[in-house]
């Protein structure tokens, strides 16, 4: 890989925009992952690859509720059609990766 020198900006934020060269050595596009690792005073910044950290504290409480929304428990406070909406999706299968059409409500 040639040697490319390039400036970034921190931000009030603490964030920075990866140089256009950068992204481009590293064949980074619009969503993908880069990990900075700190070697003495020099950051690392790779192009992140295999699976995404996962906080099992989440997947432990996804598969709570899963079980709660199958046996209909802890259920009431919900809107009756977000509701019914959950309940007629359990037995269809989701592509968690896929994009979402239409406009989302939140």
């Amino acid at each position: 890989m040639p040697a490319i020198h390039e400036l970034a900006t921190v931000t009030a934020k603490g964030q920075i925009t990866l140089p256009k060269p950068i992204r481009q050595a590293l064949g980074l596009d619009f969503g993908d992952k880069v990990a900075f690792d700190l070697h003495d005073s020099k950051v690392v910044v790779t192009r992140a690859e295999g699976p995404e950290h996962e906080d099992p504290a989440i997947g432990h409480f996804l598969t709570l509720l899963e079980a709660d929304v199958r046996n209909g428990r802890h259920l009431s406070s919900l809107p009756d059609d977000l509701l019914e909406s959950m309940l007629a999706t359990l037995s269809k299968s989701v592509d968690l990766e896929a994009n979402i059409d239409g406009d989302v409500a939140l």
